[in-house]
């Protein structure tokens, strides 16, 4: 049976609302963890052989609608040659931070035949998928990868990046103006090795006011979403904690826009732009609970989708959480596919 996902990334009705979970590849799941034991994150992410298993590992388990291509925001500035390593326990931490004018002019461009390890990954990932099963191209919206850069790493308030952004506006406009370049580059070599659809991922937004967001970030993430417009393939925004920008990221230019736990989705409904598709939102945490706590909140969110008629794919509100059960998510695609099923043939 064909994946209802793109269909529903498009807008167009289907049988059951399709599911995948945003992190559905990776470190939950205890045959990763046998794979990747003694390979570290960025290492594991160039290997084609490891991140095609990886990636299939969750739709072998789960039943999901879609693969999610196993990568981290931080590997096309790693491809760029920025001197950056995933330390355990804390994240992403940069050598040789940005802060400068002449430090960003000095950031290199990414150019496709820097990575032709992700153009075979995705090429082995699909060639296993066949058609039946859509591929998600990944990579992190210029804000994030901005952030990273300028703090040296994870940051708790973003103070480094927020005063370069409002006391050197046209410096902070040239980084992501490069970094949005960086990521179009990146997902278009996914797209062009065969990806069929794509989410940004824009883990440090919702830190920004709108009225930052709007002056300072929203042209360059809709530079991405334009550059690979050709593709014509359904794209999804998403960001953490960003419910006061919703209505400004339904702008940047994807087809749907991911919403965080935090917001209802009958009030995101009403903040995207008509006819756009939304995708969300269990709260990742909530699969720790007992089945029968879990099951009717899944089927709540199956419900209020549903109710957005502009199209509706079920998702969490963030990644799947470290120490989760890997039987839950499956458990969750199982009763996402059956409610769905039932509401849409009751409304036939």
């Amino acid at each position: 049976m064909t994946s209802p996902l793109l269909p529903a990334l498009r807008g167009e009705q289907t049988s059951h609302t399709p599911v995948w979970f945003m992190r559905q590849a990776g470190r939950s799941l205890p045959e990763y963890r046998e794979l990747r034991a003694g390979t570290a994150m960025l290492d594991a992410c160039r290997d084609p052989e490891l991140v095609s298993e990886i990636t299939l590992q969750p739709v072998r388990r789960h039943g999901v609608d879609a693969a999610i291509f196993f990568s981290d925001i931080v590997v096309p500035l790693q491809a760029a040659g920025v001197d950056v390593e995933i330390v355990p326990g804390r994240g992403p931490v940069i050598a040789n931070p940005i802060r400068s004018r002449a430090e960003v002019d000095a950031l290199p461009e990414l150019e496709p035949d820097m990575i032709p390890d992700i153009a075979e990954s995705i090429g082995r990932v699909t060639a296993e998928l066949g058609r039946s099963t859509p591929l998600i191209g990944f990579a992190g919206a210029p804000f994030t990868l901005a952030s990273y850069l300028i703090e040296g790493g994870p940051s708790k308030n973003h103070e480094k990046t927020k005063s370069l952004m409002v006391s050197e506006p046209d410096t902070f406009s040239r980084l992501l103006a490069k970094l949005a370049r960086i990521s179009s580059t990146f997902l278009d070599v996914q797209l062009s090795a065969g990806a069929s659809a794509y989410q940004l991922f824009d883990s440090w937004a919702g830190y920004l006011s709108r009225r930052d967001y709007e002056a300072h970030v929203l042209e360059h993430s809709s530079a991405v979403f334009d550059s690979l417009g050709h593709h014509e393939v359904p794209s999804i925004h998403f960001g953490v904690q960003t419910g006061e920008l919703l209505s400004s990221m339904s702008r940047a230019g994807s087809t749907a826009v991911g919403v965080d736990f935090r917001v209802d989705l009958a009030d995101a409904s009403t903040r995207v732009q008509p006819g756009q598709p939304l995708q969300g939102n269990l709260d990742p945490a909530l699969l720790f609970a007992p089945w029968e706590a879990l099951a009717p909140r899944v089927e709540q969110i199956v419900r209020q989708g549903l109710e957005h008629e502009a199209g509706f794919v079920f998702n969490l509100g963030h990644g799947v959480l470290p120490d989760t059960d890997p039987e839950v998510p499956g458990k969750i695609v199982d009763e996402v596919h059956r409610v769905s099923a039932e509401i849409l043939a009751a409304r036939g």
